[in-house]
C-alpha cells in the first residue's frame, strides 16, 4: 500500500488526510502544546481506519506533508527565543525607530510602537561600513567581530540576528561574521540577513532576519522531537513543510529559514480551494477557514491566488512574499464576553482545545461561539466529530448565562442567536476587505467554506458579504491538509538588483541568470525529476518617484532589447489592475529594483476515488427543534444523514457528516456536486 499524508496543526485540533491507493482516510485529534503529540494523535487515528498495524503505516507513507502553527504561535503570542542582533555601527536603533508611523491608529494618545522582538540590551553596533554600491568603507576586523558576539552573549542571547547595512550589496562582512561564529560558538543558531532575504529596506529586512533568528530555536526543538518520534515508528521518507508562499520545501531546507513557516497550515486550504475550484469551473473563489481559534479569508481570482510582498507578520512589515490571507479571531472556540460599554464582543481570546468551549466540558466556564450553535440546536450533541466528543448543553446555557445573558438582560437564546450573528458578522467583515475594499464584486465569487466549524456559518456570512454560492467540501473538517498535498514544492530565489529600461537588456539577463543558477541547484538538492521542474521569472518593479513596487511576470528564457517594450506594458496592466484603470504614471520612467526567480517542483499526488453515494449508503432523515438565527424563529428542521444518497434539499435543513455540520437556511437550496461536495445556492 502506497500512503500520501497531509497534516495540518490548527489551534485546537490537528487534522490528518492520507491517501492510501486511490482512497482518502481522514481523521482528527486535539492539538497539544508540543505539537508532536498531536501529530501522532492524529496520525494513529488514520493508522486506526486504514486497518494498519504501526510498522506497515509508516513504511508504507512516501509522501508526508505538514502545515503548522508553530512560528505563527510564537509570532501571535510574542514569545521568542532570546535573540540578538548585530548591525553596522550608528544603526542601533533602526527597529525601534521603524517607519515613523507607529499603526493605522490617528489619536496620537492611542498610538504604540511597533512590539518588540529583540531587547535593546541584545542590541550590539559592529564597527563596519560598506557603502550603496557595495564598496567597503571601514573594513570589519576579526577583533570587531569576537567584542560583538561576546558582547550579545554575555547579554544573555540565545540566538542571533545578524542585519549589516547595504549587506545585500556585498556579503562579505556577514559572511565572516557567519564563519566566525560557525568556528567559535557552534551550537549558537544565527540568521545573516544576506542569506535570507538580501533585499533593500534595512528595516523590513532587520524585522525579517531577527523574526526568524527569534524562532530558529523553537522551530528546531520541535522538529527535533517529531523527526525522532516518527524515525522510531518507522518513517522514512523527507517530511515537507509548507511555506508562507504557498510551496513546500524540505524540513532541512525550512530549519535554515523557519520564519518563512509564518501561516503555513491556512496556505494549505487556499491551495485546496484553487484545486476545488478549478474542478467547479469557478474562477473567482472566495475561502474562509474557520477552525477552533480564527477564521482565514483570500481571494482566488483567475486561478490565481494573491501574493504579497512586504508581508506584515505579528504586526510587523516584513520582506518576506507570502499569500495574501486576511485573519481574524472568530473561530468555534472564540470567547463571547461583554465588555465596558455593556456591548457584546466575540474574539479575539479563543479556549483553545483546554479548557475549550464551555460544552467540552472539561471546565472551561466561558461561553464560546461553539455553546451558542449548540444552544441553538445546530449542533448535535450525541453526533460531535461522530460521537467521539459529547457535548453538554446545560454547561453551555450556564456560561452564556452568566456572560452575556444576565449582563445584557436577554435570555439564553437570544443570547445565544447574538454570539452567533456577531461572530458571522464579523467574518464577513474579512471578506468584504478582500473584494469590496479591492473593487471586486462579491455576487461574482464562490465562497469555499472549510474548516470543522465552517459548515454552520458559511451561508450566514455569505448571505452578509453579499456573495450567492456556497461549497462545503466533503471534507471541509480536513481540508486544509487535503489542499497541503496538491500544493507543489517551491523555491524563492531574490536579489535587490536596481535596472531601468535605459540600462542593456543583458544586465538584467545575467542576473536572472545567477538567479536560475541557485534554483537549478535546489532542484538537485531535493531530488525534484526534469520533467515536474518549472522556473518563473518576476520582478518587482514601480513608477521613478514611488515608494513601493508591484510585482509582474517576465518571459520565460532570455531577456533581450525586443522584449523591453513588452515588460514595460506588462507592468502598467498589473499596476492598474491593483489600483484601477488610468492610475498608471505612464509618463515617469520604470525602475525594476528586485529581480526574482520562482522554482517550482509540481507535485505527484494520488488521484482519489470519490465514494460519496456509493451503493449501499443510507440516507437517514430526523427532525430536530432549531432557533434559526438569521431568522430569530424557533422552528423544527429536517436533519439529513448520509446526504449522499439523497442528492438534493432545500432549506431549512441540516447535513451532518461524522466531522461537520451544514447549516442550510430558510430559502437556500443545497444539491452535491460530481465530486460529492455540497453545493449551496442562497435565495
Amino acid at each position: 500500500m502506497t500512503l500520501h499524508v497531509g497534516i495540518d496543526v490548527g489551534g485546537t485540533f490537528t487534522d490528518a488526510v492520507a491517501i492510501a491507493d486511490g482512497r482518502a482516510i481522514r481523521g482528527k485529534a486535539f492539538s497539544t502544546r508540543d505539537v508532536t503529540t498531536g501529530i501522532l494523535g492524529a496520525l494513529g487515528v488514520l493508522r486506526e481506519r486504514a486497518g494498519l498495524t504501526e510498522a506497515e503505516f509508516f513504511a508504507g507513507v512516501d509522501r508526508f506533508v505538514l502545515g503548522n502553527t508553530i512560528v505563527t504561535n510564537a509570532v501571535d503570542e510574542q514569545k521568542y527565543a532570546a535573540v540578538g542582533l548585530l548591525t553596522t555601527q550608528g544603526f542601533r536603533d533602526t527597529l525601534r525607530i521603524a517607519r515613523s508611523a507607529r499603526t493605522d491608529e490617528r489619536d496620537p494618545h492611542r498610538m504604540s510602537p511597533p512590539p518588540d522582538i529583540v531587547d535593546r540590551g541584545r542590541i550590539v553596533e559592529v564597527a563596519e561600513r560598506v557603502d550603496a554600491h557595495g564598496e567597503v568603507l571601514v573594513p570589519l576586523t576579526e577583533d570587531a567581530i569576537a567584542a560583538a558576539v561576546n558582547a550579545a552573549v554575555d547579554a544573555g542571547a540565545e540566538t542571533l540576528a545578524v542585519c549589516l547595512l547595504w549587506s545585500f550589496r556585498n556579503p562579505a562582512h556577514e559572511n565572516a561574521i557567519g564563519d566566525y561564529l560557525g568556528k567559535h560558538h557552534p551550537d549558537l543558531p544565527y540568521t545573516l540577513s544576506s542569506a535570507l532575504t538580501p533585499v533593500y529596506r534595512e528595516y523590513e529586512r532587520m524585522v525579517t532576519t531577527a523574526l526568524d533568528a527569534a524562532v530558529k530555536p523553537i522551530v528546531a526543538s520541535h522538529f527535533e522531537q517529531l523527526a525522532e518520534e516518527l524515525r522510531a515508528r518507522g518513517l522514512r521518507t523527507r517530511v515537507q513543510i509548507m511555506q508562507v508562499h504557498g510551496g513546500f520545501l524540505s524540513v532541512e531546507e525550512t530549519g535554515k529559514a523557519p520564519i518563512s513557516m509564518f501561516n503555513s497550515g491556512p496556505v494549505g486550504g487556499v491551495t485546496g480551494a484553487r484545486l476545488l475550484g478549478r474542478q467547479l469551473g469557478r474562477d473567482r473563489v472566495l475561502t474562509a477557514d474557520m477552525g477552533g481559534t480564527s477564521l482565514d479569508a483570500a481571494a482566488i481570482i483567475d486561478d490565481e491566488f494573491r501574493l504579497l510582498p512586504r508581508a506584515e507578520i505579528g504586526g510587523l512589515p516584513t520582506s518576506l512574499t507570502a499569500v495574501d490571507i486576511e485573519t481574524i479571531g472568530a473561530g468555534g472556540g472564540s470567547l463571547a464576553w461583554v465588555d465596558g460599554r455593556n456591548l457584546l464582543r466575540v474574539g479575539p481570546h479563543s479556549a483553545g482545545s483546554v479548557p475549550g468551549p464551555a460544552c467540552y466540558g472539561k471546565g472551561g466556564t466561558r461561553p464560546a461561539v461553539t455553546d451558542a450553535a449548540l444552544v441553538l440546536g445546530l449542533i448535535n450533541p450525541d453526533y460531535y466529530l461522530g460521537g467521539a466528543v459529547p457535548l453538554y448543553e446545560d454547561q453551555a446555557r450556564a456560561a452564556l448565562r452568566t456572560c452575556v445573558a444576565e449582563p445584557l438582560g436577554i435570555t439564553e437564546d437570544a443570547a445565544a442567536q447574538g454570539v452567533y450573528r456577531l461572530a458571522a458578522s464579523q467574518m464577513s467583515n474579512a471578506l468584504r476587505k478582500i473584494t469590496v475594499n479591492r473593487g471586486h464584486d462579491p455576487r461574482e465569487f464562490t465562497l469555499v467554506g472549510f474548516g470543522g466549524a465552517c459548515g454552520l456559518f458559511a451561508a450566514a456570512i455569505a448571505a452578509e458579504a453579499g456573495v450567492r454560492e456556497v461549497v462545503i467540501p466533503n471534507n471541509a473538517a480536513v481540508f486544509s491538509a487535503h489542499g497541503l498535498m496538491h500544493a507543489d514544492s517551491v523555491f524563492s530565489a531574490v536579489q535587490t538588483s536596481p535596472w531601468t529600461m535605459d540600462q542593456p537588456a543583458a544586465a538584467l539577463d545575467k542576473e536572472f541568470a545567477a538567479l536560475e543558477r541557485r534554483a537549478r541547484a535546489w532542484f538537485e538538492s531535493e531530488g525534484i525529476p526534469e520533467d515536474r521542474r518549472e522556473l518563473h521569472r518576476e520582478a518587482d518593479m514601480k513608477f521613478v518617484g514611488q515608494i513601493f513596487e508591484v510585482t509582474t511576470h517576465l518571459p520565460a528564457g532570455t531577456f533581450g532589447e525586443a522584449d523591453k517594450e513588452a515588460l514595460r506594458a506588462r507592468f502598467v496592466a498589473d499596476y492598474e489592475e491593483e489600483f484601477g484603470a488610468g492610475t498608471a504614471w505612464t509618463e515617469a520612467g520604470i525602475l525594476l529594483v528586485n529581480s526574482r526567480v520562482r522554482a517550482v517542483g509540481r507535485s505527484d499526488v494520488q488521484k482519489v476515488r470519490h465514494l460519496g453515494g456509493a451503493a449501499g449508503e443510507r440516507h437517514e432523515r430526523t427532525v430536530r427543534g432549531v432557533l434559526e438565527p438569521l431568522t430569530g424563529e424557533r422552528t423544527e428542521v429536517e436533519v439529513h444523514r448520509g446526504f449522499a444518497a439523497l442528492g438534493k434539499a432545500s432549506g431549512p435543513c441540516l447535513l451532518e457528516e461524522p466531522d461537520t455540520t451544514v447549516y442550510v437556511p430558510t430559502g437556500a437550496t443545497v444539491e452535491l456536486t460530481g465530486a460529492g461536495d455540497f453545493l449551496m445556492r442562497l435565495a
